[in-house]
């Protein structure tokens, strides 16, 4: 199990690395989409399921949102990949970064944390994130709500904002 969480840390850090180098937003929706899987197979090796099911759904859907508005505004013919020199010069740097603060901080902080919460016990027949579904199906039903409202209602105002070239409120005058 360590094994696997410290795949999706990798990826983790590779998808941020990928977001923070890359000036077209195309690659950089998708290391997002990189990232934000990999964070949620974090949670899941943590003993949050249903947690890292909420976040990834309704951050992909928010990213759906951002990505159709930045791609119909950076509308490039030729996009810079990632395999591009003024690209990869940001990735090695970001990657250097990484390897540094890696080095600084080795040292034996992870060994007391690499214990999920379905382990603090003997045999718990209970996941350890249904309370919090509880919770938030109790006390935050009505914000899970507004939020999926505010979603849907970006949704639309992005494609209103982005409808086409004579209409719509993104147009060249």
């Amino acid at each position: 199990m360590t094994y696997i969480v410290s795949l999706f840390l990798l990826g983790l850090v590779l998808g941020l690395v990928a977001v923070a180098s890359n000036p077209a937003p195309y690659f950089a929706a998708l290391g997002l989409v990189i990232a934000a899987g990999a964070g949620c197979g974090v949670l899941i090796g943590y003993g949050g399921s249903f947690l890292s099911l909420v976040l990834f759904l309704i951050y992909l859907g928010g990213m759906l949102v951002v990505f159709a508005y930045s791609a119909a505004l950076a509308a490039e013919p030729f996009p810079e990949a990632w395999g591009d020199r003024s690209v990869l010069v940001y990735v090695l740097f970001y990657v250097l970064g990484v390897m540094v603060m890696v080095w600084c901080f080795w040292g034996g902080w992870y060994e007391s944390c690499w214990v999920a919460m379905d382990e603090l016990k003997e045999l718990m027949p209970l996941r350890g994130d249904t309370s919090g579904v509880s919770m938030m199906y109790s006390s935050g039903g009505g914000l899970l709500v507004l939020c999926a409202w505010v979603l849907l209602l970006t949704l639309f105002v992005v494609l209103e904002l982005t409808r086409g070239l004579s209409r719509g409120a993104v147009r060249a005058i």
